[in-house]
């Protein structure tokens, strides 16, 4: 059997390494097979970067993913601080990574310079520095982000992704994209992103795609489409985009004036010629909540008091209900009217959950919060918060992934808060997802 050519990868914005999991597995198995089974794969991540400005000091999700995966070299720098060099000498073919939703806007073109004057602060622009001055650029790019990215800023809507796709082309990369719902796909959060697929110019998965007239590409033959099948459509009836001017042109031309942005949920990018078109996903299986609930025994601490449920004033009732407020802003003294609605009580368990966020932990009533209820026949109904394990498990990692991190000083195993815990996967992606998009790279490049 012919050994796969390994292809080595960076991966940007790291986390506790959910990009890293689902592109190697994790000892080698697959997360969409709950780690029973091998994973395709010839991905193998070479270097690594993970920093949280807010606590640069004592960046947890660094500390966990140097404890996990001890292989690669691992940055935790800011990324704006890294050198060109500790990613060239990698030679990578793949670059990865799910880069912070900021504003994308160029303040200035920089005369006598090679490069742009991005917006301070705004990481893309160190995305489009390390693709801009790597020798040997990557042959691929997995990027991930909000979903909102296709509709910001909201007075010139779809402007950011404007600027990313025509930067990425003129970097030399035709650019996939996809919101991906991933409870619909069958896996176990209804977790809305933007995955972005960047070819390179002369790859092979390039010349697979991309044909010299955009209007021509076999769109159902793409990753994402191959990846995650979508109901039959005629290409031919969606429009194109030309975006045009230079980068600063397009922050203060792009869409001004238009209440919608022109991008849909999917589409695909090349010489400054965007085809989007609004797909929708097939009806598959759920993975509901309810499977992925531990059933061992529980700790008292996530347990809740059925009064502090019910509390319409302060409790979990109060934060669940829909409200109504006149506001005044302090400093304009402008009046209006502030609202949110009803929902549910408690999750249903039915469905995969509801998308976890940064917020999730801790013990107090919350509207984001998940809260689930534990009934049977035999007992009174039960409420509870979910536990660790199980948001690691709504974003498919292993079990207790996120638990512990050996703290190389002491040498000694430190544990980690539950409301860290969920604040780490929070901050996370499905795991499946990217697993599926790697998977299908795996076998297009090896003609399986």
């Amino acid at each position: 059997m012919t050994k796969k050519r390994v292809l080595k990868v960076a991966e940007l914005f790291a986390g506790v390494g959910g990009f890293r999991i689902g592109l190697e597995g994790w000892n080698g198995k697959s997360a969409t097979s709950n780690y029973m089974e091998d994973i395709e794969s010839n991905f193998e991540v070479v270097w690594s970067n993970q920093f949280e400005p807010l606590t640069p000091l004592n960046d947890i999700a660094s500390k966990i993913y140097s404890a996990k995966f001890p292989k690669g070299d691992h940055s935790n720098i800011s990324i704006e601080a890294v050198s060109i060099n500790d990613i060239e000498k990698h030679k990578i073919d793949v670059l990865v990574g799910g880069f912070p939703c900021q504003d994308y806007s160029v303040a200035s073109l920089l005369k006598n310079s090679k490069g742009i004057n991005g917006k301070k602060g705004a990481l893309w622009w160190k995305i489009h520095d390390i693709l801009n001055d790597l020798n040997k650029k990557p042959d691929y790019l997995i990027l991930e982000n909000v979903d909102r990215l296709i509709n910001s800023p909201s007075n010139q809507k779809g402007r950011d992704f404007a600027i990313i796709l025509a930067d990425l082309n003129d970097l030399g990369y035709a650019v996939e994209w996809r919101v991906i719902n991933a409870g619909d796909y069958g896996f176990p959060q209804r977790r809305k992103r933007i995955f972005i697929i960047g070819y390179k110019e002369g790859s092979e998965i390039f010349n697979q795609i991309i044909n010299k007239d955009i209007l021509s590409i076999d769109f159902p033959k793409t990753i994402l489409s191959e990846s995650f099948p979508i109901e039959d459509f005629q290409y031919n009836n969606f429009p194109e985009i030309k975006i045009l001017g230079s980068l600063e042109e397009i922050t203060i031309d792009f869409n001004q004036n238009e209440r919608k942005t022109p991008f849909m949920n999917s589409g695909i990018c090349w010489g400054r010629k965007a085809k989007t078109f609004k797909v929708k996903s097939p009806k598959i299986p759920v993975k509901s909540l309810e499977s992925i609930l531990q059933e061992d025994k529980i700790p008292e601490e996530f347990f809740v008091d059925e009064a502090v449920v019910m509390d319409e004033v302060k409790g979990w009732a109060y934060h669940k209900n829909g409200k109504k407020r006149l506001r005044e802003d302090k400093i304009t003294r402008f009046k209006y009217w502030w609202s949110e609605g009803n929902m549910s009580l408690t999750e249903n368990l039915k469905l995969p959950t509801r998308t976890i966020i940064t917020s999730e932990g801790g013990k107090s009533p919350s509207r984001s919060r998940h809260l689930i209820k534990i009934s049977d026949d035999n007992n009174p109904p039960k409420y509870r918060r979910l536990t660790p394990i199980e948001l690691e498990r709504a974003n498919m990692f292993p079990d207790n992934h996120t638990k512990t991190y050996n703290d190389k000083g002491n040498n000694k195993e430190i544990e980690v808060s539950a409301s860290k815990r969920a604040f780490l996967m929070g901050n996370a992606l499905v795991i499946g997802v990217v697993e599926k998009i790697g998977t299908t790279i795996y076998r297009r490049l090896n003609k399986i």
